[in-house]
């Protein structure tokens, strides 16, 4: 059974954006992600708040658990494994509700978001296992009007402003089908 019944209402949206921060120059590399609205039981989502400063930028925004989908892993497998080890939380009723195309041009790599719907369930202490993760500087639960906000004023330009183009259309989804 899912967690919220209404899910059953929502298709999986897909649409792709391009890099309009750095030239294009071909694609070397497609990336496969899972990435996770997580909820727990008071309908609230879980969102890292990052901080980077690497090649891309200097910049803090927020972002959705997940990641890179391994060898032989299914997409709710890497789901399950990217929560657990960003979040610490082990996942229920999960339902895929959209797929992203977008790209990082400056390392040649074309990305594929598939975005999943899911229950936070049982906590154990997060052990970051990727350089990516080192970015997370703070992970909670916040209310999808909390999070509508908290995207909607991040940076419009370099990271902030791809992984904001890729997620605020689907936070406003989930807003406006008033699923939580």
């Amino acid at each position: 059974m899912l967690l919220y019944p209404d899910m059953e209402k929502l298709s999986i949206a897909r649409y792709s954006l391009k890099d309009e921060e750095y030239p294009f120059d071909g694609f070397t590399h497609t990336r496969v992600i899972s990435r996770g609205f997580i909820f727990d039981g008071e309908g609230r989502v879980c969102l890292h708040r990052l901080y980077r400063d690497d090649i891309f930028c200097k910049q803090e925004y927020y972002e959705t658990p997940g990641g890179g989908v391994d060898e032989g892993e299914s997409l709710i497998e890497a789901l399950r494994r990217e929560c657990l080890e960003e979040t610490g939380y082990e996942l229920s009723d999960i339902r895929e509700i959209a797929i992203v195309e977008d790209a990082y041009n400056l390392i040649k790599r074309k990305n594929e978001n598939h975005y999943f719907l899911a229950k936070a369930t049982k906590h154990h202490d997060p052990h970051f296992a990727s350089e990516g993760d080192l970015f997370i500087k703070e992970t909670r639960f916040y209310t999808l009007e909390e999070a509508l906000r908290l995207y909607e004023g991040m940076d419009d330009r370099l990271v902030s402003g791809l992984v904001k183009r890729r997620e605020l259309p689907i936070i406003r989804r989930l807003v406006e089908q008033n699923l939580f």
